[in-house]
């Protein structure tokens, strides 16, 4: 079995200790902490990609750019 947990490191508390050692009991696991780069996420779609990547040009180039009065 394989599972994912996503949140903020402070909100780790023993409860999700318990509930990790429930889930795998009497298993060998391996656990893996990684900060999350929500830049990486979004650029994984080939469409969002050319979305981002187009809209950063465009703010570098200060074009289509809407600026406050």
């Amino acid at each position: 079995m394989n599972a994912i947990y996503q949140g903020k490191a402070d909100e780790l508390d023993q409860n999700f200790i318990e509930s990790v050692k429930a889930a795998f009991k009497d298993k060998e696991i391996e656990i893996t902490v990684y900060e999350r780069d929500e830049t990486e996420y979004l650029l994984r779609s080939p469409a969002n990609r050319e979305h981002l990547l187009r809209a950063i040009a465009d703010v570098e180039k200060l074009d289509r750019v809407v600026k406050p009065n």
